[in-house]
């Protein structure tokens, strides 16, 4: 029978759904050293100016540009002032100090002469051999960076390495983040086994389970590998109700679709009634938030929630997990680590490029599309797509080749080659 079109929910409808059901899940504090990746979670302002003090730039002479009006000019140099050393001595008129980068300039002292701009004659006196630019050449005022009670790191910050460098240099070694969430990974089904275990005709390694924890790093989460759950009901609800009793997020593989042996959409009373394809009271504990989508590969994706635990029933088919990770997982890790749905959107649109194809995509159906695609820059520096012959969902060797999704809206007409098309960056 063909399916029902009205079971389905949109991509757009299903995500919006699944973000404004989470929340970040907690904070804490964290050395400066384990802050990479984390998000912010608290407002810093600077706890000094940088540099304290005016500093020069380059090694050379700290110098009065008075003193300079004509060149060459002879100076006496009266004092040494390496980086990090306590203030010199007022340096006179008509004399000068050695300094060195990062060093605090002597009073007295307006300005740097490059040591490549000096010579020095018999008796030791320092001969300025070029004209100086301009008062305060080469030297780094106070503040230059920023100031004292600056406020530089904003709450909702994701912390690179610049941004921790900016942390040390504000002088703070502890940072507040957002907790990473605990993602639990299920796989299920009788005929998966762990990779390395011994295999039948039948058997297949579980590539879920390692593909899933692998995108939840990337995602900022700390993913529990919770094992394989055999298709027995009683063993599934078990073992999902204790793996979301300890987890912000659950993620199973496998066991949404509507056999006999997909126990999982089973947790949440079973397939919806026809007049209530996207909701629904299941089980004691259970709710189900939406289940199927409007996409391909994917379309058995189910959303709901455990007591008070959030869970994404992903598909068993390995390229269907791996989209449908990407397209939902991985904004809801982001949701659950502090980001915005505004961050979210827009590190989805950065992710996106277009692209010309290079051969004719036929006009879509109802489903939107997320073919595997080969995608990279023409001769003229643009870019253009290539999808691959090949799209069953079970081929993960194609996904891996593939360093881009192309993505076919439902209802998008046939697109000839040349022609532009919306490409996720793998």
């Amino acid at each position: 029978m063909p399916e029902r079109r009205d079971t389905m929910i949109s991509v757009d409808d299903a995500l919006r759904s699944i973000l404004d059901r989470l929340h970040p899940v907690g904070e804490e504090i964290v050395s400066i050293a384990d802050a990479l990746d984390r998000r912010l979670a608290a407002d810093y302002a600077s706890r000094r100016a940088q540099p304290a003090m005016d500093v020069s730039s380059m090694d050379g002479y700290a110098v009065r540009a008075a003193d300079l009006a004509v060149v060459p000019a002879r100076l006496n140099c009266v004092a040494s002032v390496p980086a990090g050393s306590g203030l010199s001595p007022t340096i006179p008129p008509g004399a000068c100090a050695r300094i060195f980068t990062g060093a605090a300039m002597p009073p007295g002292t307006d300005t740097v002469v490059i040591q490549e701009n000096t010579e020095v004659d018999a008796t030791g006196r320092i001969i300025v051999t070029e004209p100086i630019a301009a008062q305060g050449q080469w030297v780094r005022r106070a503040g230059l960076d920023f100031d004292d009670g600056d406020m530089l790191l904003r709450l909702g910050t994701t912390l690179g390495p610049a941004e921790i460098g900016l942390a040390a240099a504000m002088n703070h070694p502890w940072l507040r983040v957002y907790r990473r969430p605990r993602v639990a990974i299920l796989a299920t089904g009788d005929e998966i086994a762990l990779p390395g275990d011994p295999l039948s005709a039948i058997s297949l390694p579980s590539s879920n389970s390692f593909q899933l924890m692998a995108m939840v790093r990337r995602a900022g989460g700390e993913p529990v590998h919770c094992g394989i759950v055999p298709d027995d009901p009683d063993q599934v609800r078990r073992r999902v109700f204790q793996a979301a009793a300890t987890a912000d997020l659950v993620v199973s593989s496998g066991g949404a679709s509507v056999g006999d042996h997909d126990h999982i959409q089973r947790l949440f009373g079973g397939p919806p009634d026809e007049g209530c394809p996207t909701s629904g009271q299941g089980t004691a504990r259970t709710e189900r938030h939406f289940w199927k989508i409007a996409m391909r590969p994917g379309k058995p994706l189910l959303f709901g929630t455990l007591a008070d635990t959030p869970m994404l029933g992903l598909p068993g088919n390995p390229v269907s997990c791996f989209v449908c990770g990407l397209i939902f997982m991985t904004p809801a890790i982001r949701r659950l680590t502090g980001a915005t749905t505004d961050a979210i959107e827009k590190e989805s649109d950065d992710r996106s490029v277009l692209a010309r194809v290079t051969h004719k995509l036929e006009a879509n159906d109802h489903r939107q599309d997320y073919l595997r695609a080969r995608l990279q820059r023409d001769s003229e520096g643009g870019w253009e797509v290539h999808a691959f012959e090949k799209q069953d969902s079970s081929m993960m060797s194609v996904l891996a080749k593939s360093n881009g999704l192309i993505v076919r809206p439902p209802h998008a007409a046939a697109t000839k080659s040349g022609e532009f098309v919306s490409v996720i960056k793998l």
